[in-house]
């Protein structure tokens, strides 16, 4: 309040309008929480935990960063216990995060109300999510470059993903653009996150390469959906351009003029293009709800995967049975996507008076994804595996309820790490739980 206080003061002295009255320097004040370290300790240097940004942007050794923390101390006889603690928290000194990555994760943690606990493991995940970013970004332009993206006013045919992540893209437009507007960035933060790793990059890039890779596709439809990769990353990238303005910079020199959004020998620049703003013309919950399907299908099988432990390279039969004429529909429409993403040898729609083989199943709906096992797994091999992962956990639960049975480490041991033992048992439990049932399912077979 004090420095704010006192811009404000100095600002309406000096400063004045032409007709001579004060001039107002600013009308809205946006306060963060105190950033402390990550045991929630306020940073100092006397505590020796305080982190430099240019060490976290551009990396630092151990030694380097034990030196700089314990040089010129005010309190020269906390260098000892202050070096300890360093190499304790950093055993291998800080890696290099970049600055984008520390700019979002800042952005994310910034929630109203609330100090900021800063740790590095944050800016981890968000140093992969900048990554990520890059490696879609490649993807992209590996199969738009050079060729039509829809500039040339030729037919373009939008597939049903093409028409859902551009209705997605409006849902995400508005969460953010309403974020910003309210001052909260970790919202903002977190609905770009959820759009572009979630959505476009773990199901959208994927649903594009059965149109694109496809011999049977048109050419309408190559061009709908290599028009909807490039116009859907350079809306994502001035989107992001506020929370990542290098990465996003690069990226857009390359996919703005792709877009029909940039001139690169003009020397345009994302900074100085329109900020995205929702089109609800654009928005399609017919293939909002197409795609859900598609993924709870893909999902089901997958997970039928998991469980029985089959190889994700196998090529699968799959039988989908007492859907509705609405699935029935979306089977039939969209096979193509089903058998590429879901890797399927073959896909099955059972009329009611078929008999379905012995199979693993998963809902979607109403609808049974069934997955005939004959071939598939040994099963006595699967079951003597999942014994011994049974075994497995049953025994380090006992070793944890017997460490925490014993008084003396209840009573001794820092309540944090008390804690752990108890989550432990939980996971544990957890664990033990689905292999459990997972057995059961295979002695079913």
């Amino acid at each position: 309040f004090f420095w704010v206080a006192r811009m404000i003061m100095m600002t309406l002295h000096f400063m004045k309008n032409e007709d001579g009255s004060a001039q107002v320097p600013f009308k809205k004040v946006y306060v963060h929480g105190l950033v402390r370290d990550s045991e929630g300790q306020k940073m100092s240097k006397s505590k020796g935990n305080v982190l430099d940004p240019l060490d976290i942007i551009d990396g630092i050794d151990l030694d380097t960063l034990v030196q700089k923390r314990t040089t010129g101390m005010m309190q020269p006889q906390m260098a000892e216990k202050i070096g300890k603690r360093t190499r304790r928290e950093f055993p291998e000194g800080i890696a290099s995060y970049g600055t984008d990555a520390l700019r979002f994760t800042f952005l994310s943690l910034a929630s109203t109300g609330r100090d900021i606990k800063f740790d590095t493991h944050r800016l981890e995940g968000y140093r992969n999510f900048c990554n990520k970013l890059w490696n879609a970004s490649r993807y992209v332009m590996m199969n738009t470059q050079d060729q039509d993206c829809g500039l040339n006013q030729h037919e373009v045919e939008l597939s049903v993903a093409d028409r859902w992540i551009i209705s997605r893209l409006q849902h995400t437009e508005q969460q953010v653009g309403k974020a910003i507007d309210e001052f909260r960035f970790d919202h903002a933060s977190q609905a770009l996150y959820e759009f572009v790793w979630n959505e476009y990059c773990d199901w959208y890039l994927e649903l594009s390469k059965p149109v694109l890779n496809d011999a049977d596709s048109t050419e309408a439809a190559k061009r709908g959906t290599r028009r909807t990769l490039v116009r859907v990353l350079e809306t994502i990238l001035r989107l992001a351009h506020p929370f990542m303005p290098f990465i996003t910079e690069e990226i857009w020199q390359q996919i703005g003029p792709m877009a029909g959004k940039a001139d690169a020998e003009a020397g345009d620049t994302i900074m100085l293009q329109p900020y995205p703003q929702a089109n609800t013309e654009q928005e399609d919950s017919a293939a909002e709800a197409d795609i859900e399907w598609i993924k709870g299908v893909i999902v089901g099988i997958r997970n039928i995967r998991g469980e029985m432990n089959i190889s994700p390279a196998r090529q699968l039969p799959v039988l989908l049975q007492k859907g509705t004429g609405e699935d029935e529909r979306r089977f039939n429409a969209y096979s193509g996507f089903l058998k590429s993403l879901a890797k399927l040898e073959s896909l099955t729609w059972l009329q009611p008076q078929d008999d379905a083989p012995m199979s693993a199943i998963q809902l979607v709906g109403d609808m049974q994804v069934l997955v005939p096992m004959a071939g598939l797994i040994d099963k006595d091999a699967e079951i003597s595996r999942l014994q011994k992962e049974i075994d497995k956990r049953e025994q380090e639960i006992k070793r944890v309820e017997s460490k925490l049975n014993n008084p003396k480490f209840v009573d001794r041991a820092p309540a944090d790490v008390v804690e752990k033992e108890k989550q432990k048992i939980s996971e544990h439990q957890a664990a033990l739980k689905e292999l459990q049932t997972q057995m059961n399912k295979i002695k079913a077979l």
